[in-house]
């Protein structure tokens, strides 16, 4: 499979996951789900080159801390782009309250939907690659870990993300700060939910490793990811054995990706609509 990168002034990590093929034989689009690292540097360049790719939403995976330090990013003014913002991350508010905890994945629990949600989210101390972050679900590959507990510390966000991108009016955008890890789990569960081929999506999954050097440079440059400084960069890089064993645990205990969305809420009706965004 051939990664369609995409070149941009400010982007280091962008690519169209077109061309991508499916088990029946077809393919995704292209044009209908793009994936980046975050847009903050966005040049007027950059802009018009998201209007010719036909994206008009931008689904923002940053934590509200992220999004609070950073500040308003180059798209906030403009006409013609929707900004959804879904956080991946347990947060806590000013007064150390932990923001929408909720009960965990087990491989005996399953998944569960969250009680009722503050009505806010307060900038907290989230970032993703905090070794101290506990996982709500453990299994012996770390960022496989991490990509579950999405799941099961926020699932509204993870359908909300799956959703915007479903029901996009044009090209969905999916970013992050790397683009590699939310951004990564929201794209292969989509893409799994077309019908991709797993060991595409895994590839997929893997290439940003093809950029881990700049995208590293390009955060520790920025105030808000300052702390990655002194961690070698291999640390980051996405693993093929990391996306297989989320796809293996979700085959094993759930009987596929669909199954285990609909434990948290996705619906047949939003499996149609993924498809006719992805696939038509």
């Amino acid at each position: 499979m051939s990664v369609r990168w995409l070149d941009f002034d400010s982007l280091v990590n962008a690519r169209d996951v077109g061309g991508i093929p499916t088990v029946d034989g077809g393919y995704i689009r292209p044009r209908r789900l793009i994936r980046s690292d975050n847009l903050q540097a966005l040049t007027p360049a950059d802009i018009q080159q998201l209007r010719e790719l036909g994206v008009t939403d931008v689904i923002d995976l940053r934590s509200a801390f992220e999004v609070h330090s950073e500040g308003p990013g180059p798209l906030e003014d403009e006409a013609g782009f929707a900004i959804h913002r879904h956080s991946f991350l347990i947060e806590r508010s000013a007064d150390g309250t932990v923001l929408t905890a909720t009960p965990g994945l087990t491989a005996t629990q399953g998944l569960t939907v969250p009680g009722e949600r503050r009505a806010a989210e307060l900038p907290g101390d989230a970032l993703p690659w905090a070794e101290e972050r506990p996982h709500s679900v453990r299994i012996a590959d770390a960022f496989a870990s991490s990509y579950l507990s999405f799941l099961a510390d926020r699932p509204e966000s993870v359908l909300g993300a799956l959703r915007d991108v479903a029901y996009a009016d044009g090209a969905a955008l999916v970013h992050c700060a790397a683009g590699k890890d939310r951004t990564g789990t929201t794209v292969a569960l989509a893409l799994m939910i077309a019908g991709a081929d797993a060991e595409a999506v895994i590839e997929d999954y893997a290439a940003s490793t093809e950029r881990m050097e700049l995208i590293v440079a390009r955060l520790i440059a920025r105030d808000t990811y300052a702390d990655m400084v002194g961690r070698p960069v291999d640390s980051h890089n996405t693993r093929p054995e990391s996306m297989r064993a989320f796809l293996d645990y979700a085959e094993e205990q759930f009987g596929g990706v669909e199954p285990m969305l609909d434990r948290i809420g996705w619906t047949p009706a939003d499996t149609a609509q993924m498809r006719r965004k992805l696939l038509a």
